[in-house]
């Protein structure tokens, strides 16, 4: 009993990890810690840029998924206010 157990919260965890990996925060974590190796030997100024970078990559990359949604809620908002009337063509 204790081993289904054990498999059934292995199984329900894989879809969960995979999420977060695929995740904005999944992406940061896998750069800083690619970055983490990289940037000992570098300079604070240099570190601060790479951070600065991570930081505008994240933000490019929320404004792009917000980008995304309002395009998404104006194409639905346009068919909503189209002429009722006017029949769509069968094809």
């Amino acid at each position: 009993m204790l081993l289904l157990a054990v498999v059934l919260i292995v199984a329900l965890l894989i879809p969960v990890v995979a999420i977060l990996v695929d995740s904005p925060l999944g992406k940061s974590v896998a750069r800083r810690m690619e970055g983490g190796a990289r940037a000992e030997g570098a300079s604070p100024e240099l570190r601060d840029m790479q951070r600065k970078v991570e930081m505008l990559e994240t933000e490019v990359e929320d404004l792009t998924r917000t980008i995304s949604g309002m395009k998404e809620e104006l194409q639905f908002m346009q068919r909503l206010l189209e002429d009722p009337r006017r029949k769509k063509p069968t094809t």
